[in-house]
């Protein structure tokens, strides 16, 4: 584990030379909301801002992607064949990602890359990125990261840990890639390993003071499932809940898709896309029957899976990091840390 300093003024020139081995992406500024984009023509990341309306997770996730495409023209040999779609997995780097989001990855992972199941696109994406996150210097009012497994400097998922330090970065870097990727940058710079180790956990702990919201979650697992699914609070939680989906598409965890086939003429497509257990169609079944069909019974199953069953299941704690997202932008103010 190395300890790296990078001068700000060394910041922009160090980004140009990466680009030159890594797609690069990183919170940028449109109009008032910031989002991850494509970093290019000199375009740098803006690390001023608290956290991103949306996470970062479709750069290795896309909201809707080609897997495999075909024709139904039977003058053609291939005809009704499915053929995988060519894509872009090149090295990539996601620069200025909050700690959180690099988190959720590691909790996603753990749906798409198991024992009995590995999705190829998903694996190649995460493998060809690199994650080099800045740490939070002054957390949103809604963040309740450090009661989800996770902080404002936590390290897990991230490939290298920027911490800003006034006229320059301390780097911490974590992984293989991460030292790659900072080799690319011409960063190289050696910082006095145990003064850095004490600023960082300095900031951290500044950072963490910060941190008005608590949520009570040790003890979940303990909780008698049938106890939580038949609680009479759903109802309550329920009662203003629309549906939108806005909660599950914004957080960094829900991992939720379909996959449709959509045809033009005689050619298609195979596609993934992004789907929401608050939709109705989510569960309907094609005999017309829907398990889940009630609001109660989505808003419930939402939360279920993110507090309990995920618990449960892997045993790593929520299936949530505290970004506060769902706070934020939920249009009747369900809040999850009240649930």
């Amino acid at each position: 584990m190395k300890m790296i300093t990078i001068k700000k003024s060394e910041w922009a020139g160090g980004l140009e030379k990466a680009a030159q081995a890594f797609r690069l992406f990183g919170p940028v500024k449109e109009k008032e909301f910031h989002s991850f984009k494509r970093l290019q023509n000199g375009l740098l990341p803006d690390l001023a801002c608290l956290n991103t309306r949306l996470s970062p997770k479709h750069l290795i996730y896309p909201q809707s992607e080609v897997m495999f495409d075909y024709t139904l023209d039977e003058s053609k040999a291939d005809h009704h064949i499915l053929k995988e779609t060519a894509r872009d997995d090149s090295p990539q780097a996601v620069v200025g990602i909050r700690p959180c989001d690099a988190k959720a990855f590691v909790l996603v992972r753990m749906n798409f890359d198991t024992p009995e199941y590995q999705d190829p696109y998903w694996i190649r994406a995460y493998e060809s990125t690199t994650l080099v996150g800045l740490g939070c210097a002054a957390p949103c009012s809604s963040c309740f990261c450090t009661t989800a497994g996770c902080g404002p400097y936590h390290e897990e998922g991230l490939d290298v840990l920027l911490a800003d330090a006034g006229d320059h970065y301390l780097a911490k870097v974590l992984t293989e890639k991460g030292a790659t990727f900072m080799a690319a940058a011409g960063w190289k710079t050696a910082a006095e390993p145990q003064a850095a180790d004490q600023k960082i956990a300095a900031l951290k702990q500044a950072s963490e003071s910060k941190i008005a919201s608590f949520v009570q979650t040790d003890n979940l697992r303990a909780i008698e499932t049938t106890d939580l699914h038949n609680a009479a609070f759903w109802e309550e939680v329920s009662f203003s809940c629309i549906n939108c989906g806005t909660c599950t598409f914004s957080c960094p965890t829900c991992w939720c898709f379909d996959i449709q086939d959509e045809n033009r003429g005689k050619n298609g497509v195979r596609m993934k896309n992004w789907d929401s257990c608050m939709f109705p169609l989510f569960t309907l079944h094609g005999t017309g029957h829907n398990p889940r069909g009630t609001k109660l019974h989505r808003v419930r199953q939402r939360f279920m899976h993110k507090l309990k069953y995920f618990v449960d299941k892997y045993d790593r704690g929520i299936q949530c990091v505290g970004c506060g997202r769902c706070v934020r932008l939920c249009p009747v103010n369900i809040d999850i840390r009240r649930v």
